[in-house]
């Protein structure tokens, strides 16, 4: 029994003498735990269950537990790595005193019983209390009625707990093997064993600067929405790939260049500091990488779907410009002539007044589409011999009769014979004629006419919208045409889109009620429809914007969950990085006062460390020491950041963080200084010190061209453009105005 809990106590003693260690850990467990029992216990909550939309937020919230799993195994595994290595020298000291391998190995299970106790309690415990608050955030997103019912998800709390109790017996294997043939010398050792000097590699940093080459020349060259969503996995893997050779051998090799400028390095403040920078990207080049990286998916995570939410309105609005959509879809041996579709819109009109309602706003419209791979200025309908590459070029094609195209939209436009419009959606086309698979040819009138809003814009893949004179006698003709050549029959679509006075809920099903005026459509066309042969769809607004919300309010709050993940893991990595660099600089620095180097020469190296990231910039540029010393100098009075250059990195706030980053963008003397949300992560203070900051340098010559959302980062410009869907649509010049008076005229994005 003494045994036993002489284990035990050791266990939790040397988890408490190592408390700066441990509890970043135990923090980050408890976290997971508790992110993990929340979405798991969102992804069955009943309240999705029986809203409109809440399948795809359940979906997206199970892949949110996936991807909350398979990050914790890896991060927790990553940290406690860590802690395993820290205290090698202490299992040495008790294989010294007389402990086997089995010993150490008990010791380490109970650490892994207190931890797993410990972490999984607190998180479930947390979880238990903040679940409701999660909740209510979401239905809030996902603009749900809100119930105040405490639930306690039991399969969830199971969940967590099988989890991470696989995770904790993983790790505590991996720490056995770890320690496992290592000799108790060693053990001792192991923070005193030399290390190899750090080699330039050169072929892994070309094929990192190669890699991020190639990854934004994807970015900005591909423009097919079909190509762009199969290239942007590509895209991430070569950036994550770049990062990491960029961080691991990019920055050894410029230590190594820095090393080979005899001028530069053989200083006593630069030899120092060149060198143990050298070895300590070698060994924190992964973690660095990782907080790049982790940093990059918080920004884009929070960014995308941010920009998803807020623009979902939007969205429903393009695609549904009318409360309700009717779809009658004619066969091919048997078009619906104008008769049966006067018929059709006569029962639509009785279906909705016998509901009760009226409508309004009406737009019909025919249409005929066909899809096919673009030659220049000819559409290929035949596409026997492509490739799986062409797959992403397929091209929608869809023809509208004039006459329809002007009553929805309220032109008059005019047309002769072998003359179209052409819009385009996600595509360009900058040809004088259209061509239908080399036997239609038309000129094209204008290519920039506004398309219509509705099913058009759910269309992925590059959209071509077509307006025709003599619709029904082309659509003849070119069913005809593509009936002998390849065995086609076209089919056209009669559209009846109109606004009705009902309430959303009698619409669509969006809070389970019926009936609702959607499924009493779909069943009269259904009924007459089948007499003709044709098939038909009805879809309302209020059913669809509740899927809408269903799909971008999941996304939304599990961005939002998943980036806090993320930043604490981020936060948790640099912790551990400046713990483990200031044991390792409290070492080297005893060092070397004992062979003679003064306290002064021991300063001037750690300063060194941090000019070098002020005067990057000009390393890479070439640019001699002295020239980087005479720019510093000047700038650094004028930012007033010039007692900063004698302070360690801990030691700086986070405004004056701010002006060290401004101090590195103006030291290359740029042209125009490019600022993208440079407010975004400061206070109200900070604010307002750093926007000062951009008018004094502005005022001193220097253009700065600012991207942000703050009305009063704006306000301090000279002049203001709004850029909505990639175009500017408004500006506003400052003239004499004040600040005061500036903020006023702008306008919210």
């Amino acid at each position: 029994m003494r045994e036993k809990t002489l284990y035990a106590r050791l266990a939790w003693t040397g988890m408490r003498k190592n408390r700066r260690l441990y509890l970043p850990y135990l923090l980050s467990c408890a976290g997971m735990v508790l992110m993990f029992y929340i979405l798991m216990g969102l992804s069955g909550s009943p309240v999705l269950e029986h809203m409109s939309g809440g399948g795809s937020s359940t979906i997206i919230l199970r892949l949110g537990t996936v991807v909350i799993a398979v990050f914790a195994l890896i991060f927790l595994f990553y940290t406690h790595s860590f802690l395993i290595r820290r205290r090698e020298r202490e299992f040495g000291l008790y294989n010294v005193l007389g402990m086997g391998k089995g010993n150490i190995a008990r010791i380490l299970l109970w650490e892994t019983v207190i931890t797993y106790g410990l972490t999984t309690g607190t998180g479930l415990l947390l979880g238990m209390v903040l679940y409701k608050l999660a909740e209510l955030g979401m239905v809030r997103l996902l603009q749900v009625p809100v119930t105040y019912t405490l639930t306690v998800s039991v399969s969830s709390l199971l969940a967590a707990a099988a989890l991470f109790a696989a995770i904790h017996a993983l790790i505590l294997l991996n720490s056995l093997r770890q320690l496992h043939g290592v000799s108790a010398v060693g053990l001792l050792r192991s923070e005193s064993v030399g290390e190899k000097p750090p080699k330039a590699q050169w072929v892994l940093t070309a094929a990192g600067a190669v890699l991020l080459a190639g990854a934004y020349w994807l970015a900005v060259s591909i423009r097919e929405p079909l190509a762009a969503l199969t290239w942007f996995f590509a895209a991430v893997l070569m950036v994550i790939a770049a990062t990491y050779l960029l961080f691991i051998s990019g920055s050894v090799t410029l230590c190594r260049g820095l090393q080979r400028n005899k001028k530069y390095y053989y200083r006593p403040q630069h030899f120092v500091s060149v060198s143990s920078m050298a070895y300590r990207m070698k060994r924190n080049g992964a973690g660095l990488a990782s907080v790049c990286i982790l940093a990059t998916m918080v920004l884009v995570m929070i960014s995308s779907t941010t920009c998803l939410y807020v623009g979902q309105e939007d969205a429903v609005n393009a695609r549904y410009p009318r409360d309700m959509d009717v779809a009658v879809y004619g066969r091919s041996d048997h078009p619906l002539d104008e008769a049966e579709a006067e018929q059709l819109r006569q029962g639509v009109e009785s279906t909705v007044f016998n509901f009760g309602g009226q409508t309004s706003n009406v737009a019909t419209y025919r249409e005929i589409s066909v899809s096919g791979l673009p030659d220049g200025g000819d559409l290929r309908l035949g596409n026997a011999g492509a490739s799986a590459a062409d797959s992403t070029r397929v091209t929608q094609l869809h023809f509208l009769p004039l006459e329809d195209y002007n009553a929805a939209t309220g032109q008059s436009l005019t047309l002769n014979d072998g003359q179209v419009y052409v819009a385009a959606l996600r595509t360009d086309f900058p040809y004088d004629t259209l061509t239908v698979d080399g036997e239609w040819t038309f000129r094209v009138m204008d290519r920039d006419i506004p398309p219509l809003s509705g099913p058009f814009t759910a269309d992925i893949t590059p959209t071509l919208m077509v307006v025709i004179p003599h619709f029904t006698q082309f659509v003849q003709e070119l069913e005809d045409g593509l009936s002998e050549k390849y065995g086609w029959y076209l089919t056209a679509t009669w559209h009846y889109a109109f606004d009705t006075d009902l309430p959303e809920n009698q619409q669509g099903n969006i809070d389970g009620t019926t009936p609702n005026l959607e499924d009493a459509l779909n069943g009269y066309l259904a009924g007459v429809s089948s007499d003709w042969g044709v098939g038909v769809s009805v879809e309302s607004k209020a059913a669809n914007r509740a899927d809408f919300y269903g799909t971008y309010g999941g996304l939304f709050f599990l961005g939002i969950m998943l980036s806090i993940v993320f930043i604490f893991a981020a936060v948790a990595i640099l912790y551990y990085k400046q713990l483990s660099e200031g044991y390792e600089d409290q070492s080297r620095f005893d060092i070397m006062q004992k062979v003679g180097m003064t306290k002064v020469d021991i300063r001037r190296s750690i300063n060194s460390q941090l000019l070098t990231v002020f005067y990057l910039p000009l390393v890479l540029a070439g640019r001699p020491y002295s020239e980087m010393r005479d720019r510093l100098r000047p700038l650094a009075d004028q930012l007033g950041i010039a007692d900063l250059l004698k302070k360690y990195p801990y030691e700086v706030s986070g405004g004056q963080k701010q002006r060290a980053a401004v101090a590195r963008a103006l030291i290359t003397q740029p042209r125009p200084l490019l600022a993208d949300e440079p407010t975004g992560a400061l206070d109200s203070r900070a604010t307002d010190e750093l926007l000062t900051l951009f008018g004094d340098v502005n005022r001193r010559g220097q253009t700065i061209l600012m991207v942000t959302h703050s009305v009063k980062a704006a306000s301090r410009a000279g002049r203001v453009l709004f850029i909505k869907d990639g175009e500017v649509f408004h500006q506003v010049y400052r003239g004499d105005s004040s600040d005061a008076g500036f903020y006023q005229v702008t306008p919210t994005p």
